[in-house]
Formats: C-alpha cells, structure tokens, sequence
C-alpha cells in the first residue's frame, strides 16, 4: 500500500478535483476518510508530519468515558463516550481491550466513598451495565498491594478500556485506503484555495519530503487539525476557537512500578485524578492539565514541574514503593484542542465536539479519542448539508472491517500474540507474518512486539523518518531505556534495506532521532529533594 515510489504515484494523482480534502492525520481526520470511503467520496486526506504525529500519539491510551466528567456536569459527553467504548471493544478486539481500574479511598478523603458509588452508578447506568463494585481493606490490598495501605479504606473496582492511539489511526486509515481512500503524510497545506465567490474550495499542498507543491482543488475541505485548527481558519480570519491544553505522562518499567490493573489516584494537592496503568508491557502514569503556550510545531514536552506534579502523587500513594523520578524511562507529553478559551481551570473544559461551517469549510474541533466514530459520522452530516449530493450516513456506521476471527494462525507466536496482531493490523496482519524471516516472530526484549512488525512497518507504512518508526509504528521508544538506542544495530538489519536509505542516511536519521528523544521524550531534571533521583 504505502511501499516503494507510492508518494509519486499519490502525487501524479493530485491534479484533479476531489469530493473532499481532509487536513490533518490524527484520530479525528483519519475517522472521517474512514467513514466518507464506505460512502464512495472520493476523499484525499493530507497530514504535515506524520500520520498521528500530534495529539493522537501522545493520549494517556484509554478508551474510556471520563468519569470525572460527571463531576463537572458533563453527561452528554459521557454518556457518548461510554456508548462509544463498548462500540470499540466489539469492533476492535486486540486492537481495544477491557481494562479494569481501581480507585482507592482513604480516611478524610474527598470527594468520599459515597460521592464514588453515586457516580461509579451513573457511569454504569449510561453503559447499561453494571459494573463496578466495593472491594474491603483486605480484599483491595490482594488488588493493589503496592498502594500505601495507611488510612486505606478499601476502593472500587470498575472497568474502561486501553488502546495503543497510534496503531488505532493507522488501521483507520490504512482500511479507509483499501477502501478507495487516499492519504499522504508529509504533505502540509500551506494556504487555503477560494472560489470566485470566497468560498474555501482547495489547499496549496507542499510535500514535506521532496521539493514540490500544487493546488488541490475539491468540493469540500475539512479542517480536522487538532490544535492547528484556528491557524488554518486563520486563512480567512477566523477568530481563535480553541483553549490548548497540555497533559504530560511518565514511562516506568513494570518492574519498578507494577500495576496488574489502572489504578487512578487523587492528586494530593488538587484532587485532579491521575492514571496508572499497565501498557505495552510498561506503566504509564499521567496526566497533567496545563495551559499550552508553546509554538505548536515544536515538539511538546514534559517540564519539570509537571514530573513533580506526578511523582508527587506517586510517591503518596506507592509510598511502599519509594519511587524516584530517574525510575521512569521515557516521557511524552500532548497538547490537547478543547473548546472554549477564557481563564479557570482548563480540567474543567469541556471535552465535547462540535463541527463549524465557515466559507464553505467544515471545521470538526474539540472531543476526545473515544468518540472519533462520532465525531466523523457528526462531519459527515454536516457536509451532506453543504453538498446534498454526497450519501446520507448511518449514525450506526461500523468504522472497521469485519475480520474472520481465528483466521490468523502460526505456530511460532501464542494466541495473544495472534489476537494484537488482528486488532493492530486488521486483515494485513496475515500478510505481516508471511513477510517475516527466520526469527522476526520473536519478541524484541523488553516489549510485546515482533521484529516482524519493523520489517512490515519500514516497507509498508510510509515512514519518512526514524522517529516514525521508533515512537510510533512500533513504541520502542517509549518502552526501553534511551529510546531503545541499544538496540538500532539489530533494527538496522532489519529495516535499513525496506526503508531504502543509504549509511549516511541512516546515522543522520539516528543523529537526529537522538537528539529528539532526548529534548522530548526523555525524563526532566528534577533538583527538588524529594522527587530527585
């Protein structure tokens, strides 16, 4: 699909007049290709850096439907997310996975026990399904025994759901391409075309990859850039929408901080809730919620008063585990698009969508990871009623294709291994494994990938750069020491051939894929006593 010369042959392809034009490759772009492919409009999708580069590689990775939303007032968000979680598990098997959380109480604790039975009953009631239940002292011990067991009560057992965010996009997008869709990374729109009358009707597209540009021209252009959004409506003036807001996340080895399920604990200084959860064979532990000011193309980061906003909490309630700040291996941090802009606190903000019609451009801004089925289906409406011509969408649409289950068999990888590869690859992941050469069905140390996975990833996935491959095909560089640097001997024998770079290439690739990790992606200095190493 995306092998070989397939950026020319997408680029020879360009010069005609499209249904639509989708901008921008995250989650909420790439559920509108999906959905405008089963309805035959002919969609291009375009995506300055990589697809899922920006918000929709740097979630806390739950499908989930934001229980503390209904402590702000929320319901109408919550009860479409909750809805949408159980969509994803049925669809994606493998690819979205149950998950069970624990929530902790402890004496003087607010919100109390009885505030989280209320709403743990109102999440499940919006579910339909009853879920959630209390574990005494000794029994939430057995559960969790690496919380502080010191004026613990005992805590709540409930469940949501876990997703790797990037393999989401990229099945979304790779089955919209099988399907008659068309997507290119690298590829930045840098202006918006008009028609006589000032409608938006196109896009200046620049690759990013190579030294070309032309004017894409279409019926209908959607803005689905995330926290982009307002700089591309600033092509005709549009006034500022958004209100960014950053959320930043620690990597720890399982060993170090072992977590059988999510455990969320309240936040000692604030109350804001933060995840702990097992992921990738690692723990993830996030998130904070903080104005972004930052320029949005440079890389987000995590700064230290974030990482001692985290430890923290963690060192509260793992003191048993006396954790420090160098335990962690990785960090990674994402700006996320709410909408509404003002002072207060930005964890109050609401995570709903809503989709805007300015000068013939449809604007799909704000949600949330779990309700991008909806958000897409919501776009849709709206430009059926700018182009009536375009087909009536079921509100009902399944976004991914149906797979054989247990099609996928081989004897050199378990039944789990099998499952992952359904849900990640979807009807591909055969085609992956026959791919593979003798010992690329092993496990790379320390994660629960294949070697197979890079083969497949480097000769088929349309990587441009190292960092494609590390922080986002395969999450090597969230999972190992170093950004998983002690490996790129092995991966270059694997990969360098299917990607097609010369060895000056490859140590330029390596040289600036170093310095990335390190200024984003690695754990902040930390000179406060308490959380130092």
């Amino acid at each position: 699909m995306w092998h070989g010369n397939w950026r020319d042959r997408v680029w020879s392809r360009l010069d005609r007049q499209w249904d639509m034009v989708i901008v921008g490759g995250g989650i909420t772009g790439a559920g509108v290709l999906r959905l405008a492919s089963r309805l035959g409009i002919e969609a291009l999708l375009v995506e300055r850096r990589d697809f899922a580069w920006g918000t929709s590689s740097r979630s806390t990775k739950l499908v989930h439907g934001g229980l503390r939303y209904l402590a702000h007032g929320q319901i109408g968000v919550t009860w479409e997310s909750v809805r949408e979680r159980e969509r994803l598990l049925e669809e994606g098997p493998g690819l979205v996975e149950r998950l069970g959380f624990l929530v902790p109480t402890f004496d003087g604790q607010s919100p109390s026990k009885r505030s989280f039975a209320v709403g743990l009953a109102l999440y499940d009631l919006l579910a339909r399904k009853w879920d959630h239940r209390y574990r005494s002292r000794q029994a939430f011990r057995l559960l969790a025994p690496h919380v502080d067991s010191e004026e613990l009560n005992g805590g709540f057992c409930y469940y949501d759901a876990v997703t790797d965010d990037v393999r989401l996009v990229l099945r979304v997008i790779r089955e919209a391409v099988r399907n008659g869709g068309t997507a290119l990374n690298y590829s930045a729109a840098r202006d918006l075309l008009f028609s006589a009358d000032g409608r938006v009707n196109g896009v200046v597209l620049e690759d990013l990859l190579g030294e070309r540009t032309i004017e894409v021209r279409a019926r209908l252009v959607v803005n689905a850039t995330g926290p982009w959004s307002d700089e591309l409506r600033a092509g005709f003036g549009g006034k500022p929408l958004l209100r960014l807001s950053r959320g930043s996340h620690l990597v720890f080895p399982a060993w170090r901080l072992p977590v059988a399920q999510a455990i969320t604990l309240l936040h000692p200084t604030d109350n804001r809730p933060v995840f702990v959860l097992p992921w990738e064979g690692a723990t993830v532990a996030g998130t904070t919620d903080l104005d972004h000011d930052q320029p949005l193309d440079d890389e987000p980061h995590m700064t230290p008063r974030e990482l001692d906003y985290l430890m923290t909490a963690l060192r509260a309630r793992f003191r048993p585990l006396d954790l420090r700040a160098g335990d962690a291996i990785a960090s990674f941090a994402g700006v996320r698009p709410l909408i509404g802009s003002g002072s207060g606190d930005p964890s109050k903000v609401s995570r709903g969508h809503s989709v805007r019609e300015e000068r013939g451009m449809l604007t799909i801004a704000g949600g949330k990871l779990t309700t991008f089925r909806t958000m897409a289906v919501d776009t849709l409406r709206a430009a059926r009623r700018l182009l009536p011509d375009f087909p009536l969408i079921s509100p009902d649409v399944c976004m991914f294709d149906a797979l054989d289950g247990g099609s996928l068999a081989s004897d050199e990888i378990g039944q789990g291994a099998q499952l992952r590869l359904e849900g990640y690859y979807g009807a591909e992941a055969e085609n992956l494994i026959a791919s593979a050469r003798p010992g690329e069905l092993e496990l790379i140390p320390e994660t629960p990938s294949l070697w197979a996975e890079l083969r497949w990833a480097a000769g088929q996935e349309g990587v441009g750069h190292l960092d494609d491959l590390m922080l986002r095909r395969v999450r090597i560089g969230l999972l190992l020491p170093d950004g998983g640097r002690a490996l790129l001997s092995e991966i270059r024998r694997v990969v360098q051939d299917e990607l097609g770079w010369d060895d000056e290439r490859w140590q330029e690739e390596v040289a600036a894929y170093a310095q990335l990790w390190d200024s984003a992606y690695s754990v902040p200095v930390l000179f406060d006593s308490h959380t130092a190493p």
